[in-house]
């Protein structure tokens, strides 16, 4: 079967659901809704009517956008979703952007995905145009 992408069609449930199915835990709704209704855009994969991944994507439109929670389901791995998920949010991006315009695209990966990222193309961190990527959890 073919899988569709769509753009801003990510529910709740969806999202929590690959949470789960990934071993991410089971983040609160109410806290997941607020988290969609305020990214930049949202991405889901679907095989049939059965959401197999996806992507939030978080950004100020112009010169700055950040990939969060690329999730595909275990056994879609190594298949070329996620690399066709992860184009098309590129493209995305692109279509965004006026012409002459460069965005930077930046992503914290899940740890021992990094190859997957240096295969499609991305800049390990730290490098020669900047330094490492750092991350803070801040709890109320």
């Amino acid at each position: 079967m073919k899988h569709c992408i769509h753009d801003n069609k990510l529910t709740a449930d969806d999202f929590i659901d690959l949470y789960v199915r990934v071993g991410w835990g089971e983040p609160d709704r109410e806290q997941v809704e607020a988290a969609l209704k305020n990214s930049f855009a949202t991405f889901s994969v679907t095989d049939g009517e059965r959401v197999i991944a996806m992507a939030r994507l978080l950004g100020d439109g112009s010169m700055a956008f950040f990939l969060k929670d690329l999730i595909v389901l275990p056994e879609y791995q190594r298949l070329g979703t996620g690399r066709t998920l992860l184009s098309h949010v590129e493209n995305y991006i692109r279509s965004q952007l006026k012409e002459g315009w460069t965005a930077r695209f930046q992503l914290v990966s899940a740890r021992e995905k990094e190859g997957f990222y240096i295969s499609c193309g991305y800049t390990q961190h730290p490098n020669k145009q900047s330094g490492a990527g750092f991350t803070k959890m801040i709890t109320r």
